[in-house]
């Protein structure tokens, strides 16, 4: 398939892994920012290929992992309202509150649908005029332009049967908590390219002078993460600290324009509670006073109340990239996709359900 399968070729992905040790002469370790990448990471064995020098952690790119508790007891309680529609991506409904989760809420009666886009929001609001329909708007900068078209077209349609769970997150500040933490062992980042195809990567030019670690813009296949890799090792060995784009053929360093426009004409910045993490200033977003009309925590008269996560969870610190999820006692036993205990073995993208799927071994291939 053009595009997929020479980003996917074994003789050039083997080629980057020896360029890679050629120029490793002292350990290094470096976080991948998505959980697209993970997933990419583990499913192929890219780190099992590196020299044992080098350490990939993963770190908190997976927006449906990062939705604190307390956000997702919030999305219970207003699926469990007489007359509500609550529309959600797939990932969210196994991911578990304090008590239940979605998906038992929606086996017990709950009008809970599974969409593919914000939009079809909005044809679900028009096919229903008498119910109140709520989208659980979750995701990084990536799916925020989306979003904000939903409530866009909802206000010029006076579609005032929508309204918005908004638990959007933002990934530069997410990388200063990480380089700030005391617990950081990072010392360079693979960042997300579908967040910077949105938003460009001027706003990590700061970040990398700041705290003197490379950032490297990076696409999702195998060949992209080890380019990024190979070109992230080269900064650290020569002592330098910038910002380089891997994703060439998606980022451009201004990113989309229309889409930020979207995004600030419907948003404004906030803090934002992220699990595992705590706040992070200036790491939300919430709807700008000229859409609050569509904040389902107002209308519904949603408080936010403290939950705690399972004690066994770690995922706080996988998170974080301090533990692996092969750290975790409960990880592949009493923790499960079928039974989960915390959000990273539900997603798509979490760090956990990678491991579960593909590997359940610390065990290292590297020759």
């Amino acid at each position: 398939m053009k595009f997929v399968n020479e980003y996917r070729d074994a003789d050039a992905v083997q080629h980057y892994a020896r360029a890679i040790a050629q120029i490793t002469t002292r350990p290094w370790t470096i976080m991948e920012i998505c959980g697209g990448q993970t997933h990419t990471i583990v499913k192929f064995g890219l780190d099992q290929l590196l020299p044992p020098a080098i350490t990939l952690i993963h770190g908190p790119g997976c927006p449906v992992c990062v939705t604190p508790v307390e956000v997702i007891d919030q999305a219970i309680a207003i699926a469990s309202l007489p007359n509500v529609i609550l529309c959600s991506f797939g990932d969210m409904l196994r991911v578990p509150g304090s008590e239940t989760d979605l998906l038992t809420v929606k086996a017990i009666g709950g009008d809970i649908r599974i969409v593919y886009s914000p939009l079809d929001v909005l044809r679900i609001a028009q096919a229903h005029p008498t119910q109140s329909v709520v989208f659980f708007a979750v995701g990084f900068e990536t799916t925020a332009p989306a979003t904000a078209m939903l409530v866009h077209q909802a206000q010029q349609q006076g579609r005032m049967n929508v309204s918005l769970l908004v638990a959007h997150v933002l990934v530069p500040p997410a990388i200063e908590a990480i380089l700030s933490s005391p617990h950081n062992q990072v010392q360079g980042f693979l960042a997300a390219g579908h967040v910077c195809t949105v938003m460009g990567y001027s706003d990590y030019l700061p970040i990398a002078q700041k705290y003197q670690v490379p950032i490297i813009v990076t696409g999702f296949e195998p060949l992209d993460i080890l380019q990024g890799i190979y070109l992230c090792i080269q900064q650290l060995e020569a002592g330098r600290s910038q910002v380089e784009n891997q994703y060439t053929r998606s980022v451009r360093p201004s990113g989309s324009a229309e889409a930020q426009r979207l995004i600030h004409d419907v948003f404004a910045i906030a803090p934002r509670e992220w699990r595992g993490m705590g706040t992070i200033p200036d790491s939300g977003l919430i709807l700008r006073d000229a859409y609050a009309a569509f904040d389902a925590t107002q209308r519904f008269n949603m408080p936010i109340h403290h939950a705690v996560e399972s004690a066994e969870c770690i995922s706080g610190w996988i998170l974080q990239g301090v533990k692996k999820p092969y750290d975790c006692d409960a990880f592949g036993t009493r923790c499960t996709p079928e039974h989960p205990l915390g959000a990273p073995m539900v997603s798509s993208e979490g760090a956990c359900a990678a491991y579960y799927r593909y590997r359940q071994s610390r065990e290292r291939v590297y020759e």
